[in-house]
This record gives structure tokens, sequence and C-alpha cells, in this order.
């Protein structure tokens, strides 16, 4: 089979990779700007494009990025409509965090602090204290959840400062560890229907004279992943999420701001060579390494003790014209996981000898620990801009 002809010869550097907007316009960023319009304590409007509103609800659609929705003005267009109202008027979109992937954005929006501070710094993460991979969106192996995750919610601190505060999700979501540390405070309401969440939206929003509301829909990502971004599947499901913005932005009680976002955005990757490489099957890539973590655009990998320089070395001969590979302090220097002074202790180990982040459009599959992801079309985690990017849509009323 022919080689692939790549147009930069040389590896990646990790300077180059483009980090997020932690402190100026990232998903870490939201709640914080939004509960200190409020009068929360201790919350800093960093996002200042944004301005404030007595009533503030948050509509996240997992997996909806900003270049996916700017392609498809036809099932989106009311949702199209609104793109120049993105973050603030400016017609920009915010960044994701580091890795793009919804564990570690969820806690990255529900805390408002970067992956180095709240501790979920990817999908599957080496727990430091049993040395096994813990699946952070899952929760498993059980962990308790406020040591994994120790900081209050903005939610929480809203709510302790008077603020109405609610969460209207499926009620499947209701009593998961992953709801408790990123996104619980003020009262959590089970609803199975789009339509429904909507409507009880609106009404919590109307509850309060201050009021901070966060609703959440999750099929746009699970047709993504199953059938590709662009599938008639994802489409449908674009048109359907589209049409549930559009309702609960006409019900919008006074003085209240409404901001569509996403988690991450998504990239489809073909099947086969040379888009797939199967770390199951390679033994370069496998030499040393004890634990193999993240998932297959953002990896972190495990070396066993003393072998970490030469998992290193390996992985960027490997890997380094298609993947940004960064040892954990060179990451941790570049700023991927928040400002390089900031990563706690706790954290630090969490994160990879090495960290693996793709920036062609290739795939580090791994079919025999992970066949359920590994035949995913549609995936994410990395820094590019169709995984880092999404949007902040903005409705007043």
């Amino acid at each position: 089979m022919a080689q692939p002809v790549w147009d930069h010869p040389e590896p990646l550097t990790v300077e180059s990779a483009p980090v997020p907007e932690y402190g100026s316009g990232s998903l870490a960023d939201l709640l914080p700007t939004l509960a200190a319009g409020m009068g929360v304590p201790h919350q800093n409007a960093t996002l200042t494009d944004l301005t404030p509103a007595d009533r503030n609800c948050v509509f996240l659609i997992d997996g909806l990025g900003w270049e996916q929705l700017k392609a498809h003005p036809e099932e989106a267009p009311f949702m199209s409509s609104l793109l120049g109202s993105s973050r603030g008027g400016t017609g920009r979109p915010i960044t994701a965090a580091y890795p793009a992937t919804t564990a570690t954005s969820l806690a990255t929006v529900g805390t408002g602090l970067p992956p180095g501070v709240h501790g979920l710094p990817g999908y599957t993460v080496r727990n430091p204290a049993t040395g096994e991979l813990m699946n952070q969106l899952r929760w498993n192996p059980w962990t308790p959840p406020n040591v994994w995750q120790p900081y209050p919610t903005v939610f929480q601190l809203a709510d302790a400062a008077g603020v109405h505060t609610a969460q209207v999700s499926s009620p499947t979501f209701q009593n998961t560890p992953l709801t408790k540390v990123a996104l619980s405070g003020g009262t959590f309401h089970g609803r199975l229907s789009g339509e429904d969440r909507m409507d009880l939206a609106a009404e919590q929003l109307a509850a309060g004279d201050r009021s901070l509301v966060y609703t959440y829909y999750s099929e746009v990502d699970g047709k993504g992943h199953r059938f590709g971004v662009d599938s008639d599947p994802w489409r449908g499901q674009l048109m359907y999420v589209d049409r549930l913005v559009q309702r609960l932005a006409e019900q919008l009680p006074s003085r209240t701001a409404l901001y569509v976002t996403a988690d991450h955005g998504m990239i489809d990757i073909p099947f086969g060579e040379p888009h797939r490489i199967d770390f199951d099957e390679d033994w370069e890539l496998r030499a040393g390494v004890a634990l193999l973590g993240g998932e297959g655009r953002a990896r972190h990998v495990y070396a066993v003790p003393g072998a970490a320089s030469d998992v290193l070395t390996c992985w960027r001969e490997v890997l380094g014209e298609q993947f940004w590979v960064a040892s954990r302090d060179e990451a941790i220097a570049a700023g991927w996981f928040g400002p390089p002074d900031g990563i706690e202790e706790r954290v630090y180990a969490r994160i990879g000898d090495v960290v693996a982040a793709a920036r062609d459009d290739v795939l580090l599959i791994a079919s025999q620990r992970e066949p359920k992801e590994s035949s995913m079309l549609g995936n994410h985690g990395s820094m590019t801009p169709a995984e880092q990017l999404v949007p902040l849509l903005e409705v007043r009323s």
C-alpha cells in the first residue's frame, strides 16, 4: 500500500498546538462570567464580551461544534441566524478545554475551572492511588466523587448566594457521579423529551428574580459517533435541536440571556489505513507502555517505570508528523490543561507520561482494548478547529 504524502515532513512541535483560550474565551469562563454578573461572590467575568443579565440559561448541545453548525444552515436555520450573536455579538466561537471530550468539558463548564485544576483531564486517565484506568464519563471503577473533584460547582456557589438555580436534563443523569462533581447545585429536574426540557427551563428561569438554569441535549453527539457528521441521522438531530432552541428562545421571561453552546465539535475519520492506527497491533507503540488512556484523538500514555523517555521518543518518531506528541511536563508548560502554574499536584499524575493529540485525519485506536470506541466514525478530543471550537449563541429578552 502506498504511503501517504504529508505536507509537514518534520515532527509537529508542541508549541504549534492551538491551545484553548483559558481565562479569556473558553468554556471555563462562561459560568463564572454569568455568575459574576448576577452578583455571586468570588466569580470573575473573564469572558468580557458578555453583558450581564438577571436571568441566565445555558443550553449545552453535546457534540455541536462551531464548524459543523456553520456548514449546515439549511438544517439549523434558527441557530444559523444567531451566528453573529456568538460571544457577545463578536460573531466568534469560544473554545472547549483540552481534551475536547464530554467529561472534561462538562466539568470545565460546571466548575469554571480548567482540567488541570478540576482534575478530569480526559476520557480515561490513570488513578494514581490505584494504578487503574478510570473512565471519567462512566465513572468506572467507582471513585469517591468529592475526592476526585473537590471544588464546588458554580451552580452551588450561585445557589448559596440566593440565585434560583436549576438543571433540566434527562432523568438518567440525575444521580451520576459526573453530574455530582460537575453540574450539581440548586434543583435537578429530569425530563425525557426535549420539548419538556425547554418548557421547564423557561419556567425555571421565571421562578426567580435572579436565575441560573442549565439544560442539555445529547443525541447530536450520539448520532455523530455512530453515523458521522453530515449523515442523514446526524442532520435529523440537528434539525430537531434547532427547533428546541427556537422553542426555548420564544418562551424566555424578561431580563434573560440564553446561551447556546457545546462541549466539543466532531470530525469523521475514515476506516482503514492510513487513517486508523491500531495500538493493539503495533509493537513499536506498545513498547514500554503500561496503560493506554484517553481516546483515539487525545491519548494519555502511561509508561512502565523508567521508560517514559523512550516511549516519548518512539511515539514522536512513529506519530510525530500527524500528532502533537508531548511529555507530561511539555504539555503542561504549553498550557494544554490550563495555565501552567495552576496545575494541581493531585492532577499531575493523572496526565499521561506522554500526551498525544491528533492534528490530521487520523485516529489511534485500540481494537482489542476499546472495541466500541474503535468502531466509531465520528470522533473528537484534540485541538483542531473542528473539535475545539464551539458556539456561544445568544438570545436576550
